[in-house]
């Protein structure tokens, strides 16, 4: 049978629609993560060229995750992902070995701020501590922003960024419910406790089969953490520590 213009026209818009279903389909298939392999093979698109040395499956606060530890060059790499969505929740990257380029003058904690800045643009600085660790001076800086808190560490000597993490703050039940007193009203009891600190971490958990709150807080150079009942708001339990 010849086909006509109109007819040929139909039958590649339909071939066309049926197609982007398919590329739909396939899509939404992919948005989520049933194996190891799965993970594996999302991680080696973070970080091309990579070698996978470890896949994990795993729950956190009752969410179906997958852990991948990757290694390339002098760099080794540990990705989370949520498994519904494939959602990455953390990321982190550290340096295997580092020259301790001990002749080098130790940098200004300004000069280290400036770099932490750069590196995470919206970010803000809860705090800097100089440390020393096998031969090496460092700069461990802690940083917050909407949704994220971020780890760096900073060769003292050299401002090379030898480590780098971040991971989302965000509660999988943030809104709370009927009986729930909610992320944000956990946060507001730790920061009554600690006027003008900044909250740094905060997430749910279980303790002992109590639903609580985890809340982290810093101020200056003191850290606190506070362990508050999920129900009642009670201050279960209390603990600062000077960095």
């Amino acid at each position: 049978m010849k086909l006509t213009k109109t007819m040929k026209a139909a039958l590649f818009t339909a071939c066309f629609a049926a197609a982007g279903t398919l590329a739909w389909t396939h899509s939404a298939c992919a948005a989520s993560i049933s194996s190891e392999r799965q993970a594996g093979e999302k991680a080696l698109e973070k970080v091309p060229g990579a070698t996978i040395t470890e896949t994990d499956q795993d729950y956190e606060k009752g969410t179906l995750v997958y852990e991948v530890q990757l290694v390339k060059g002098n760099k080794k790499y540990e990705i989370t992902y949520r498994a519904k969505d494939a959602r990455i929740l953390e990321y982190s990257w550290e340096k295997i070995s580092v020259n301790p380029e001990s002749q080098k003058a130790v940098l200004s904690e300004s000069k280290i701020r400036r770099l932490a800045q750069n590196r995470v643009k919206k970010g803000t600085i809860v705090s800097i501590a100089r440390k020393f660790d096998d031969g090496i001076d460092y700069y461990k800086v802690k940083m917050t922003d909407s949704s994220k808190t971020f780890k760096l560490e900073f060769h003292a000597r050299t401002g090379a960024l030898t480590e780098y993490e971040w991971k989302y703050t965000a509660s999988s039940n943030a809104s709370g419910s009927s009986s729930d007193i909610g992320i944000e009203k956990a946060k507001q009891i730790a920061l009554e406790k600690v006027p003008g600190a900044v909250v740094v971490k905060a997430e749910s958990d279980t303790d002992d089969g109590v639903p609580v709150y985890e809340i982290e807080l810093v101020k200056g150079r003191v850290e606190y953490e506070y362990t508050i009942h999920a129900k009642t708001g009670q201050i279960l339990d209390w603990d600062k520590d000077y960095d």
